[in-house]
């Protein structure tokens, strides 16, 4: 897979990176999509969210069962969003605020500046929201709470 674009956020180490768009609190960055794939984001500023896939090209070595940053019990990486994956795609829905020609102005950035970019999907809550989802094992867990930070 080649990347697309790159994503530009604050966020230069992993200890200061969020570990999902609910901690960003309202943090900003910067999609921006290489001129060959510019064609492709017509009508995107017609949705108020997207989804980024991206590269996580800054994880540690891949372990199939590990301890999460929202929890010490160790659970399977596919049971998980911890970025320590065989293929290390993340995904993050972020809210698009504005287009300006290949780059794409969001609010909710949640990886670390400079991510390569994979893909954008537009998020289309009649198709993307599921109300009697599971939550699995991040049920139990404490939502106020801030997470342990980035390993």
């Amino acid at each position: 897979m080649d990347a697309i674009g790159t994503i530009r956020t604050p966020y230069k180490t992993k200890q200061d990176c969020p570990i999902q768009p609910v901690y960003t609190a309202g943090s900003s960055g910067r999609v921006e999509v290489l001129e060959q794939y510019a064609e492709g984001l017509k009508d995107i500023e017609t949705f108020s969210h997207i989804y980024l896939l991206y590269q996580f090209d800054r994880a540690d070595a891949i372990s199939m069962v590990r301890s999460t940053f929202l929890d010490d019990t160790p659970h399977g990486i596919y049971a998980s969003r911890h970025p320590c994956r065989p293929n290390g795609i993340g995904m993050s829905i972020v809210k698009l605020i504005r287009r300006v020609g290949n780059v794409l102005i969001v609010e909710g950035a949640d990886m670390l500046d400079e991510t390569p970019l994979l893909d954008i999907k537009p998020y289309i809550p009649k198709y993307d929201s599921i109300p009697a989802a599971s939550e699995g094992w991040t049920a139990k867990m404490q939502w106020h709470q801030k997470p342990k930070g980035r390993e």
